[in-house]
């Protein structure tokens, strides 16, 4: 039961995980393209993100492997869920004109 629990902990932290690092891309996309200094942005956030999940997943592998791979399987479940959740609808197309002429 004990082992059970750990495992689930591990995806859980690598939903966490994702969320952080992707949650964090959007927000920073969003943020970066609107500032004077984008690449500052980027490269500040990019560096952030990825020393967070760096450590989060050093921390919740521990040296096993079996916990490192849940991990990581909660991570894609983290991607795929910041995904849906930042979808946007893109606004239709404006209509076209249907001419005789070629």
């Amino acid at each position: 039961m004990h082992e059970l629990m750990i495992r689930v902990l591990a995806v859980v932290a690598g939903v966490g995980l994702g969320a952080i690092f992707f949650g964090g891309l959007w927000w920073t996309v969003r943020k970066g393209v609107a500032s004077r200094q984008p690449a500052l942005w980027f490269l500040g956030s990019l560096l952030l993100r990825t020393g967070i999940v760096l450590a989060g997943f050093m921390l919740v592998g521990a040296g096993d492997w079996r916990r490192l791979l849940l991990c990581l399987a909660g991570f894609v479940i983290g991607r795929i869920a910041v995904s849906r959740l930042t979808r946007t609808v893109a606004p239709a197309a404006p209509p076209t004109e249907l001419t005789d002429a070629p």
